[in-house]
C-alpha cells in the first residue's frame, strides 16, 4: 500500500510535469514561427522573438530548438551589421549543437556570411567548405552555399575556381527561381571578370527584367550593381543609370548598406558638380549605418541582458515554489503514510480475523475427516475382515468372532474419546501381516504370500505399521468387492532403507483412466503420509498389478 501511494503521487506529479512540457513546447515554438516571419522585417523584434522561445526551450533543455533559434538570432544580428555579436551567438550556438547535428551547416554557413560582410573573402571560403561537408537534407540549400563560396572565390580572383564550384549545382534540384537566377547571375558576372569581352549584359539585363518581375527586389541590387561595373568604362551613362536606380531601389527596401553601395557605384560615372551633393550624402550615410549599428548592438546586448535578467529571477521563483512544493509534498506522504496505516491496520485485522475463521473451520473440517477415515479403516474395514473370516471357514470359532467383533467396538469406542492407538503388539508385525491376509483366503480367491519376513520390518515405527496394515487391508478389501479376482499375491522385499510391496491380482483390473475409489483414495493418501510412492500397473494383460516402495521410518 505504501509503494502504492508512492507510485500514485509520482504519477500525478509526472502528468502534472509533462503537461507543463506540453504548454513550455507549444509557446516556444508559437514564438519560434513569430520571429522566423520578422527575420529582415523587423530584426530587432525578431531577435527578441527568438530569446523569448529560447527562454522555453531551455526549461525543456532542447538543444536541437535552441541551437536554431541561436543562428536565426546571428542571421539577425549580421543584417544589421553587429558582426562581432553575430560570431559571439554562434561560438554560444556550437555549445548546444551535437556533432554532424543537421543544422551545422546553417552555423558554419553563416559564419562565412559574417566572414565575406567583413571582406575576409579567403576565411569566408573555408566557412563555406566547411558547411559543403556537413549533411544537407535541402538540394536549395546547399546551391545557394555553393553560389557563396564561388562568390567568396570570385572575390579572391580565383575565377576558375568559383564557375568549378557553381557548376556543382547543375545536378541539383532547385525549385527556387531567385536562387536560380542567383547562380546564371553570378557565372555570367564571373565570366565577364574573367574575360571583359565576354557578352554577359543582354543575359543579366534579362535577368533583372525577371528578378523585377518576380518582386525580388534584394536580388535585383545585386543586378544593377554589376550592371553599373560592366558599363562604367564603356557606357558610363549607362552605369550611372544603373547605379541611379540602384540607389532608388534600396531606399525602397530600406536597406543602408545597398544605398551606400550605389553612391560607390556613383563616384567613377557622376559629373564634377554633383560630386560633392554625392560625397556629402555618402558621409551622412556613413554615419547613419554606424549609429545604427551600434543602435542594433546595444538593443541586442540589452534584450540578452534582460531575459538573463528575467531567467535569475525565474530560477529564484522557482527555488521558492521548490521548497513549498517539498513541504507540501512531506505533510502529503505524512499524511498517506498514516492513512496507508490505517487502512492498512484494518484489512490486516479484517484478514487476521477472517484466516483464523478458516482456520478453525479447517481444523473441523480435518477432525470430521480424520475420524471419518478412522470409522472407515477401524471400524468398516474391521467388521469386513470378521465377515470374510466367517465366510471363508467352513466351521468358524464363534467365541473368536465373538471376540473380535468386542474388538472393533472397543476400537470405535477409543475413537470417540480420542485415544491413541496403541496396536496390538502381543503379536509380531510379519503375523499380523500372514493373518490380514489369510483371512481373505477361501475356495474362490487363493491368497499367496513372499517375502514377509522379521527382518523386512526391523525398525519400522508402529505409526508406519499402522498405515501399512491398513493399506494392504484396503487392497484386500477392495480386491473381494470388484476385482473378481481369483488369485491374490503379496511380495515383500527390503532393499537398503526401503521396502518394496508388490500386489498382484488376476481380476478384471481397472479398465481406461484409473478411477480412485473411497478405498484406493484412502490408500493414496496413506501413502503419502509414510512419504512413500505408490505405481498401478494397468498395462498388464490381465489383473492389477500395485508397486508400493516407502522408506523406513524408526520406531519412536
Amino acid at each position: 500500500m505504501n509503494k502504492f501511494l508512492l507510485f500514485s503521487l509520482i504519477i500525478i506529479i509526472s502528468c502534472k510535469q509533462k503537461q507543463a512540457n506540453n504548454v513550455n513546447i507549444i509557446k516556444g515554438n508559437e514564438l519560434y514561427k513569430e520571429g522566423e516571419a520578422l527575420v529582415q522585417k523587423d530584426n530587432l523584434k525578431a531577435y527578441s522573438k527568438f530569446q523569448d522561445a529560447i527562454t522555453y526551450y531551455n526549461i525543456q533543455k532542447d538543444s536541437s530548438k535552441i541551437s536554431k533559434s541561436l543562428i536565426y538570432q546571428a542571421i539577425a544580428q549580421n543584417y544589421t551589421g553587429d558582426i562581432l555579436g553575430a560570431e559571439a551567438t554562434l561560438v554560444e550556438t556550437l555549445n548546444y549543437i551535437k556533432e554532424h547535428d543537421e543544422s551545422l551547416y546553417s552555423v558554419f554557413g553563416t559564419l562565412g556570411n559574417i566572414n565575406y560582410d567583413q571582406k575576409e573573402y579567403s576565411e569566408a571560403e573555408k566557412w563555406y567548405t566547411k558547411a559543403l561537408n556537413e549533411y544537407i537534407k535541402s538540394e536549395e540549400e546547399k546551391a545557394n552555399l555553393l553560389n557563396n563560396k564561388s562568390a567568396a572565390q570570385y572575390r579572391q580572383e580565383k575565377y576558375s575556381e568559383a564557375l568549378k564550384t557553381l557548376k556543382q549545382t547543375n545536378g541539383l534540384r532547385i525549385t527556387e527561381v531567385n536562387t536560380i537566377n542567383r547562380i546564371k547571375e553570378n557565372t555570367l558576372y564571373i565570366k565577364w571578370l574573367q574575360n571583359k569581352n565576354y557578352p554577359a549584359e543582354n543575359e543579366i539585363e534579362s535577368l533583372l527584367k525577371n528578378k523585377l518581375k518576380n518582386e525580388d527586389f534584394w536580388g535585383a541590387n545585386s543586378t544593377y550593381s554589376h550592371l553599373a561595373e560592366i558599363n562604367q568604362i564603356r557606357n558610363p551613362e549607362k552605369s550611372l543609370f544603373y547605379a541611379k536606380s540602384m540607389l532608388r531601389n534600396a531606399i525602397k527596401i530600406k536597406s543602408p548598406e545597398d544605398r551606400l553601395e550605389a553612391i560607390e557605384r556613383l563616384f567613377p560615372v557622376s559629373n564634377s558638380s554633383n560630386l560633392k551633393q554625392t560625397f556629402i550624402e555618402y558621409k551622412t550615410l556613413l554615419d547613419s549605418i554606424q549609429k545604427s549599428r551600434n543602435d542594433y548592438r546595444k538593443g541586442f546586448a540589452y534584450i540578452k541582458y534582460d531575459s538573463e535578467k528575467k531567467e535569475l529571477e525565474n530560477q529564484k521563483l522557482k527555488l521558492q515554489d521548490l521548497k513549498k512544493e517539498a513541504a507540501i509534498f512531506k505533510q502529503y506522504i505524512g499524511i498517506g503514510v498514516l492513512s496507508l496505516f490505517l487502512i492498512g491496520g484494518f484489512f490486516w485485522y479484517k484478514k487476521r480475523k477472517k484466516r483464523l475463521h478458516q482456520e478453525k473451520e479447517l481444523e473441523v473440517k480435518k477432525t470430521q475427516l480424520k475420524m471419518s477415515k478412522k470409522v472407515h479403516d477401524v471400524v468398516a474395514n474391521g467388521i469386513y475382515q470378521v465377515m470374510t473370516k466367517i465366510e471363508n471357514q467352513e466351521h468358524f470359532d464363534r467365541e473368536k468372532a465373538l471376540d473380535e467383533l468386542e474388538f472393533v467396538y472397543e476400537k470405535s469406542r477409543d475413537i470417540s474419546y480420542e485415544k491413541i492407538d496403541v496396536g496390538n503388539e502381543e503379536k509380531d508385525f510379519e503375523e499380523k501381516i500372514s493373518e490380514l491376509i489369510g483371512s481373505f483366503n477361501n475356495d474362490n480367491i487363493k491368497t499367496y504370500l513372499a517375502g514377509n519376513e522379521k527382518e523386512v520390518w526391523k525398525n519400522t515405527s508402529h505409526h508406519t505399521q499402522d498405515e501399512v496394515y491398513q493399506i494392504i487391508r484396503e487392497l484386500l478389501v477392495n480386491m473381494k468387492k470388484h476385482s473378481k479376482a481369483e488369485r491374490v499375491v503379496f511380495k515383500f522385499e527390503r532393499i537398503n532403507n526401503t521396502i518394496h510391496i508388490q500386489y498382484k491380482d488376476d481380476g478384471i483390473g481397472i479398465p481406461g483412466e484409473l478411477i480412485y475409489r473411497n478405498g484406493l483414495s484412502s490408500t493414496v493418501s496413506r501413502i503419502e503420509i509414510i512419504k512413500g510412492e505408490i505405481i498401478f500397473d494397468t498395462k498388464i494383460e490381465r489383473g492389477l498389478k500395485i508397486n508400493i516402495s516407502f522408506p523406513i521410518s524408526l520406531k519412536s
